[in-house]
């Protein structure tokens, strides 16, 4: 321990604690490196490790001087891991005496005390990526950061891939401004590519030095065999509720994830309908109110709880020692996603972690398992890069210009420094920055678009303090669904905001129609001022919130670990004994898709023809697929009713049959030619894609003054700007991003083109006489997108869909039992 200050060392042993190498190699070399890139797994101190420099440092500064001002910033993607970070770094600084001063600084910051903090900060301010960028707005940010010596960006790895990343990698290039020896520490679990994280972490101009701390034990993964029938579709596992259940009664604390928010409220109440013992369990997730999810950390810190049902919002960092269980509640989609939820589960190195994975129906048990075999392996799986988006930049531009006036070239060279902008072409900035300046040649009459003036010295400035208010009132580059609070009324119309609903779901509602939220059945009343009141009532076919951004794609590694399974039958012996029975059935009455092949089965089924595409790489490609085979059968007088898509694969109803050389026609590169161009010219998705682009960009906000936009108006505004550039500036940079954004978010094209150019004259056309096993699933899948062309009377009836899938399999299995 003589790397460390005696106060230090002491505090150690007290705790039973040995400092470990990387920490001590941290605290050695804390001066030797402009970044560092640590990565450890969950339980091994890691963010502690990222303090210490700072701790350390501090308490030498403090014993010999009066220091004040901001010494380090710490930076989380999400509200309450800072909370739950300060708690915990608030212990070690008041057990040692430490003079440290600590604060957190969010989007729940009271005004006064965000006044005071750029005032009088404290040494250590914890915060998110939309509030550092908020606070580099403010004139006297050059003070404010001008003592900055150190940056901690923990979870780094959730960050990279995204446009709230390359925000954050502009907000970091322009601390550097401020804070030329600012050094950068990133925290982090599950990578990949410790390499390309570490690239992005450091900027342009320089390397990061990576730390990789061995793994512990590795996290013990089961699947759930449960002796209650698994369903071919669906997606909420009801049917092992009671299996859930029992492993939340024998586990001490239990969480319990789901992908959506919508899954969370129905599992939340699938569970209280069979807790018998009345174990306390909790719901947690995003569009519940600040006060209930604080409610609800507070509970956990305190082990008062047995479970929580919870989303991705308490999947990064949430330290909770006494969990010790994970249930995954459906597909994990992603090795590492899975890892990092597996990780909130028992925080000691020496020990395994345990989790349950329960498949909501059978395909979903192909991809469980393709997860535990990866995790046995050590493998993981990530998003590869990308070039940053371009409407982040005129927000970034304003920013900085609300800071202080400056010119173009000053500013493209601080862009080019943040890692996802090196590559930017400068005809593109300089587009950008008119845009800024004055909306660009279709909007430069507006004086809403008026937004910079030039001063003597040749620098730029906003025009006016109302830019500067739209601007800071609507940084960030989460653009939100139209939502409403939803207010729960006990008398008149007294009561409290228990979180938030989406616009769109709540115009559905009528006055009496129930809905599930925050964990109990509320009766909807009218909408006041933008609120949706609600009273507690009891269940009658309650509704439940749907939110949009729920559905996450299927990795790519896992996508292959699917394929890898079917084509071995050796690997199927772990699967649940109903899994392996319906692959045996698949083999024996079709095919299974083979490495290197697509199989396409053709079947009639409801008086239609159905072909079945089983591509497994991920519902927008698949999606997007469906969208353009559709249109080219309809060109080839195939005559298209409908499609349904999952992860897994693709359904198409038709009037006609398809012949082998129609399948050679229909499945080519060549799709993605004048079948896109048509088809997105007319689509409605390049709207929503730019109104996303107007929102981020600054076209249009969200909010001003106390005033919230409902999404009808921002749709309105944006789909009216977007055809007057279309008219009358189709080059325009924003409608540019728009296309480039819808590509890649929406239609998912970079994968759907290596879909068919790696399986370019290889898709084989199985013919059948009835549905097969494995096109129960994508067949019966409800949500089936209907074409309009000449099929479009024919109408698929809604069925009992469990009792249609087993007739379907007795059917397969009579089938069998003639040829044998």
């Amino acid at each position: 321990m003589k790397s460390v200050p005696p106060v230090f060392a002491k505090w150690f042993k007290k705790k039973g604690w040995q400092l470990r190498d990387y920490q001590r190699d941290m605290l050695v070399e804390k001066d030797q490196h402009d970044c560092t890139l640590l990565i450890a797994p969950t339980g091994a101190g890691k963010t502690l490790s990222g303090f210490l420099p700072s701790l350390v440092e501090l308490d030498a500064l403090l014993s010999t001087s009066n220091f004040t001002g901001l010494h380090t910033l710490y930076i989380s993607p999400l509200k309450a891991l800072t909370q739950d970070i300060h708690r915990n770094l608030l212990q070690p600084i008041e057990e040692m005496g430490l003079g440290i001063s600590a604060e957190t600084r969010t989007g729940d910051t009271p005004s006064h005390k965000r006044q005071r903090q750029r005032k009088k900060p404290p040494h250590i301010l914890l915060t998110t990526p939309e509030s550092l960028m908020l606070m580099l707005s403010y004139a006297d940010a050059d003070k404010l950061f001008g003592k900055l010596k150190r940056v901690i960006i923990d979870e780094t790895h959730s960050l990279m891939a995204n446009k709230r990343g390359d925000f954050l990698s502009l907000a970091l290039a322009r601390l550097s401004i401020l804070s030329p020896a600012m050094q950068r520490i990133g925290l982090s679990a599950t990578v990949a590519f410790p390499e390309t994280l570490g690239a992005w972490l450091a900027g342009s101009d320089s390397t990061a030095n990576i730390v990789k701390v061995k793994a512990g034990e590795k996290p013990k993964v089961d699947m759930l065999h449960s002796k209650a029938r698994m369903p071919f579709g669906g997606f909420m596992a009801r049917y092992a509720i009671d299996d859930i259940y029992q492993a939340i009664e024998k586990a001490k604390t239990t969480l319990v994830f789901v992908n959506t928010r919508a899954q969370s409220e129905l599992l939340f109440q699938m569970l209280w309908e069979v807790n018998k013992l009345a174990l306390p369990i909790a719901l947690y997730h995003g569009s519940l109110s600040k006060e209930q999810r604080r409610k609800t950390e507070a509970m956990m810190a305190s082990a008062m709880l047995r479970a929580v049902v919870c989303t991705s919002a308490l999947e990064l960092g949430i330290d909770w020692g006494d969990v010790d269980k994970v249930i995954q509640v459906g597909a994990p989609k992603g090795v590492s996603r899975l890892l990092q939820r597996i990780g909130r589960a028992n925080h000691r190195l020496d020990e395994p972690s345990e989790a349950l994975l329960v498949p909501a129906n059978r395909f979903e048990a192909l991809e469980c398992q393709a997860a535990i075999d990866a995790i046995n392996k050590g493998e993981l799986d990530g998003d590869a890069p990308h070039s940053g988006a371009l409407d982040i930049i005129p927000q970034f531009i304003l920013n900085c210009l609300c800071s202080q006036a400056d010119k173009p070239d000053a500013l493209y060279q601080q862009i080019l420094n943040a890692t996802p902008y090196q590559g930017l072409d400068r005809s593109d900035f300089d587009k950008l920055w008119q845009f800024t300046l004055d909306g660009g040649s279709a909007l430069n009459a507006y004086e809403r678009y008026q937004r910079l003036l030039e001063n003597d010295d040749g620098t730029f400035s906003p025009a006016n303090r109302r830019v500067i208010q739209r601007h800071r009132q609507n940084i960030g580059t989460i653009v939100e669904s139209g939502r409403l609070k939803v207010k729960r009324i006990r008398r008149g119309n007294q009561g409290k905001i228990i979180g938030e609903v989406e616009e769109y779901f709540a115009q559905q509602l009528t006055p009496g129609d129930t809905f599930y939220f925050a964990g109990e059945v509320l009766k909807y009343e009218a909408i006041r001022d933008m609120q949706l009141h609600a009273k507690p009532a009891k269940a009658k076919e309650p509704k439940i919130p749907s939110y949009g951004g729920g559905q996450m794609p299927l990795s790519t590694y896992l996508a292959d670990g699917v394929r890898g399974i079917l084509a071995d039958s050796s690997k199927w012996k772990v699967l649940p004994t109903q899994v392996q029975e319906w692959l045996v059935l698949q083999e024996a009455f079709s095919q299974l898709p083979k490495p290197g092949n697509v199989l396409v089965e053709q079947f009639p089924f409801r008086q239609a023809y159905y072909t079945l595409y089983y591509t497994f790489d991920g519902r927008k490609a698949n999606q997007t697929l469906g969208m353009l085979l559709t249109r080219r059968m309809e060109k080839m007088s195939i005559k298209p009713l409908s499609f349904s898509v999952t992860d897994y694969g693709l359904s198409i109803a038709s009037v006609n049959p398809i012949t082998q050389q129609q399948l050679q026609r229909l499945f080519q590169p060549d799709i993605l030619g004048d079948e896109l161009e048509d088809w997105m010219l007319q689509a409605p998705m390049l709207k929503r894609s730019f109104r996303q682009v107007a929102v981020v960009s600054g076209l249009t906000e969200q909010r001003y003054h106390a005033s919230q936009k409902t999404m009808k108006q921002v749709t309105f505004s944006t789909d009216l700007i977007y055809d007057t550039l279309r008219e009358h500036d189709p080059d325009h940079i924003l409608l540019k991003v728009a296309r480039e954004d819808a590509e890649r978010e929406l239609l998912d094209l970079s994968r759907l083109a290596n879909l068919l150019i790696r399986y370019v004259d290889s898709a084989t056309l199985v013919n059948l006489e009835k549905v097969s096993p494995m096109a129960i699933p994508i067949v019966l899948n409800v949500r089936s997108e209907q074409i309009k062309g000449a099929g479009a009377q024919a109408i698929i009836e809604q069925a009992d869909l469990y009792a249609e899938a087993e007739n379907m399999l007795e059917d397969v299995r009579a089938l069998l039992s003639q040829t044998q």
